[in-house]
């Protein structure tokens, strides 16, 4: 390979890395206009937030549905992705637990109204909601074995149901400012650890 050729490689792998991390930052702010605005958020409000054009939001997500469907999809790898990485960094596996169920009901936060959106695709959300659940209870399932094995918590608490239960105390948290779904979070994660 001549002189030329490997540079022009590393310029491609450069520019592909630039537009994965663009990209990304673009499904970030459109998370945070979500949580902010809902869903049906001006696509301009999400180009100001992410300090890009229009053309640029389209050019990779051509429809409101394909951009949402990527938030969503964004929002679970990053929680998925954010279990182990706790794990190795908490002070204890309670604690990574602790710190995973509030991302995960960030999580829940942004992906208010998408079911909404996606009423006429029963198919696309059955696909999303099966990437969900194949993602993310893997990863409570092994917080809560790494707890369980610390001698933290009780054993035999299935992650769907703890999932199930933390998204129950979620819902309706965005329509009653005095409904506070994080403090009611916090003490139901509190109560599994085992008295010392």
């Amino acid at each position: 390979m001549s002189g030329s050729d490997e540079g022009a490689g590393h310029a491609a792998q450069s520019k592909r890395k630039d537009a994965r991390r663009n990209k990304e930052a673009l499904l970030d702010a459109a998370a945070s206009v979500f949580v902010t605005s809902g869903v049906e958020a001006p696509v301009r409000d999400i180009a100001a937030e992410a300090g890009v054009g229009l053309g640029t939001i389209y050019r990779h997500f051509p429809t409101r549905a394909d951009l949402i469907i990527a938030v969503y999809r964004h929002q679970v790898d990053a929680c998925a992705e954010a279990g182990p990485a706790l794990l190795a960094t908490s002070a204890t596996p309670h604690a990574a637990l602790g710190h995973w169920v509030n991302l995960f009901v960030d999580f829940l936060v942004t992906k208010h109204g998408l079911a909404a959106v996606l009423q006429s695709d029963n198919a696309g959300f059955d696909a999303l909601h099966a990437y969900f659940l194949d993602r993310l209870v893997p990863v409570c399932a092994q917080l809560l074995e790494a707890a369980e094995a610390a001698g933290e918590i009780d054993p035999g608490l299935e992650a769907y149901v703890l999932m199930r239960g933390v998204g129950n105390l979620c819902v309706g948290a965005g329509s009653d400012p005095r409904y506070d779904a994080r403090r009611l979070v916090d003490l139901l994660v509190a109560g599994l650890r085992r008295p010392r």
